[in-house]
C-alpha cells in the first residue's frame, strides 16, 4: 500500500507521539487504533455494558461513529474524548475489548477504510500482521518494561495527578501478556517490520531513525 505507515509496540513504547510526529514531518493523517479500543470501551462503560457480553459490544462497536481530526484527536459520536479515553478505568478494561473478534472484525474494517481514502501513519498492536499488512514501511517500536512504566508515571505526574510507578508496572505487564496471548490478533513483530528499540533513545533520535528508513520513499 502507499502513502501508508504501519507502527506496531507494546504500550509505554512511544508508538503514538512517534507516529503523531511522523505524521506531521510527512503531512499524514495519524490514526492511533488503540484509541479505537478505548473509544469503544469509554462507550460500552458508560452503557453500562458488562465487559463479558461480547455481543453487546460488538453491537455497540457497530453502532458508534468514530472519527479523527488533522491533529490526530479522536472523537467519538462528534464528542472529542482524546483525554477521557486515557483514564484509569478505560485502562482498566480495554483489552478485554481488543480480545473480542468481532469488535476487532469491526474497527479493522475502519481502520483499513481509512487508510484508503487517506496519506495515514497508523500505530496499534496488530497494524503490521493484520490490518495492513501490505504497507509500505512497516515498524515495530518496543522498550524496557522499566522504561515503559517510567514513560507512563512521568506521563501521569506531568498532569498534576497521583500515580504509583509499581501499579503502572504491573498494569503494563499485565496488557503486554493479554495482548501477545490473546487468541485474536495477537501482539507480534512482523517479519519484515523493522524493529526499533527505543529504550535509550529520545524521541528526536527514535524519529529521524525512521524517517531516515523511509527518506526518498515516501514525499
Amino acid at each position: 500500500m502507499e502513502n501508508v505507515v504501519a507502527i506496531d509496540g507494546p504500550g509505554g513504547a512511544g508508538k503514538s507521539t512517534i507516529a503523531r510526529l511522523l505524521a506531521q514531518k510527512l503531512n499524514y493523517l495519524h490514526l492511533d487504533t488503540g484509541a479505537m479500543y478505548r473509544a469503544v470501551t469509554l462507550a460500552a462503560l458508560r452503557e453500562n455494558i458488562d465487559f463479558n457480553q461480547q455481543e453487546k459490544l460488538i453491537e455497540l462497536a457497530r453502532k458508534i461513529d468514530i472519527s479523527f481530526d488533522q491533529k490526530g484527536e479522536i472523537f467519538l459520536d462528534g464528542e472529542n474524548v482524546s483525554e477521557e479515553i486515557r483514564k484509569a478505568e478505560v485502562n482498566k478494561h480495554v483489552s478485554q475489548t481488543a480480545a473480542v473478534k468481532g469488535v476487532r472484525d469491526v474497527l479493522v474494517k475502519k481502520q483499513q477504510q481509512l487508510a484508503r481514502n487517506n496519506k495515514v501513519v497508523m500505530d496499534g498492536r496488530d497494524i503490521t500482521t493484520v490490518v495492513l499488512p501490505e504497507a509500505d514501511h512497516k515498524f515495530f517500536l518496543t522498550a524496557s518494561l522499566e522504561e515503559r512504566a517510567r514513560r507512563r508515571y512521568q506521563e501521569v505526574r506531568s498532569k498534576n495527578k497521583d500515580a504509583d510507578f509499581e501499579k503502572i508496572k504491573e498494569s503494563i505487564a499485565r496488557r503486554d501478556k493479554m495482548d501477545s496471548e490473546r487468541e485474536h490478533s495477537p501482539l507480534k513483530k512482523a517479519e519484515d517490520a523493522v524493529l526499533v528499540d527505543t529504550t535509550n533513545l529520545s524521541i528526536d533520535e527514535v524519529l529521524a531513525k525512521m524517517i531516515e528508513i523511509i527518506e526518498g520513499e515516501v514525499q
